[in-house]
């Protein structure tokens, strides 16, 4: 079974639409701001969504990722809706990827409850609840089926295509929403601080002296149908193969000789029915940590060989998106795709903390969907 991605509605710092992203993509010059206000004594480059985000009334989902998740909806003119339509809301499933949720504004609120001994009107407990942002894309867009999030750290966003995949698979919908979200946190900032891995300017993923990583925020949704014999036609990127492993090192650091990482990308491509020769462009973790880029390139030259080179890391024009790391870049990879800046296949990597590791490989293809 194939599955075509007809549709993607992105926004992360290289712009609050597909055709800014694709734009500041092709010039290749970082956006990424300095924020000296959510680490004590220090100022870091973040990656911003540009611009203001919609407020939602609801105070229970008025927090970033949610309003990130509005905004993408807004930007889909009506494609997310068209597809609850042609399918029945109990048909179509919706997956995320994500891991910080409303952390950022619970402990702005929480810290408002201590300094006041009042609990702020507006917290709500189920702003860290990791399952809210699928909840809330729900009820806006009237799914009923399952709805739910992936939050597997920074593998999250691939994670999220296997697993609508796997829903379409078995039967349980027809269609699916799938893709990742994660607005900015202060809680997550710190934790990287703490375990020395922020870059002291812009990350250098590959890089002789890089020093760690920048952290970002982003959100990239896309409509996901099986590809059949009826149906509406048109050209789309192909999700041509997911891998996944669990090689379980360490809690924080990856394996060093990249053996979970080589064997989620041969398992994408085994999915995918094609050998690593037929790859035109890997889009890597690439975080700029001496740790995960050593590892990473081993893992890519068993895979590719020593003389593959269309590869690279986008995380310094967007940051590292942490849950939505791989929706962002699999939308990177989408675009590139689809507007024919790369032909053939292409695949992206992303690999958490605990050991997770995930691959996907997509393709241009003209299609007919259910």
């Amino acid at each position: 079974m194939l599955f075509a991605l007809p549709y993607l509605s992105c926004a992360c710092s290289l712009g609050r639409s597909n055709d800014e992203v694709l734009a500041n993509l092709r010039r290749g010059v970082s956006p990424l701001a300095p924020l000296d206000s959510d680490i004590p004594g220090r100022t870091v480059l973040f990656g911003f969504v540009p611009g203001d985000l919609p407020c939602i009334d609801d105070p229970e989902y008025n927090f970033r990722s949610c309003q990130l998740l509005l905004h993408a909806v807004r930007n889909g003119n009506g494609a997310f809706e068209s597809l609850v339509s042609r399918y029945g809301a109990d048909r179509v499933a919706i997956v995320l990827g994500a891991s910080n949720t409303g952390i950022h504004e619970a402990q702005g609120y929480v810290d408002q409850w201590l300094d006041s001994g009042v609990k702020p009107e507006a917290m709500r407990f189920s702003m860290i609840e990791l399952g809210t942002p699928a909840e809330y894309l729900a009820s806006l867009l009237g799914v009923r089926g399952p709805a739910y999030v992936v939050s597997t750290a920074c593998s999250s966003g691939v994670k999220a295509f296997a697993s609508a995949r796997r829903l379409i698979e078995a039967g349980m919908v027809d269609a699916a929403i799938v893709g990742g979200v994660d607005g900015r946190c202060r809680f997550a900032l710190n934790g990287f601080h703490a375990l020395g891995a922020l870059s002291d300017g812009l990350c250098r993923p590959l890089a002789p002296d890089r020093d760690g990583i920048n952290l970002g925020e982003g959100v990239a949704l896309f409509t996901m149908e099986k590809i059949s014999g009826s149906g509406h036609s048109g050209f789309a990127p192909l999700l041509a193969g997911v891998g996944e492993s669990s090689d379980a090192y360490h809690p924080t650091s990856p394996d060093p000789d990249g053996r979970g990482a080589e064997a989620a990308m041969r398992a994408a491509l085994a999915d995918a029915g094609i050998s690593a020769a037929e790859v035109s462009y890997v889009n890597l973790h690439g975080t700029g940590t001496q740790a995960n880029d050593d590892m990473e390139m081993k893992a890519v030259r068993r895979v590719f060989g020593e003389d593959f080179i269309a590869y690279e890391s986008t995380k310094p024009l967007t940051g590292h998106c942490l849950g939505a790391a791989g929706a962002v870049e699999a939308a990177i990879c989408w675009l590139k795709l689809a507007n024919g800046d790369i032909r053939g296949n292409a695949l992206s990597s992303s690999f958490a903390f605990g050991g997770s590791n995930a691959a996907l490989v997509m393709a241009g293809t003209d299609f007919n969907a259910d």
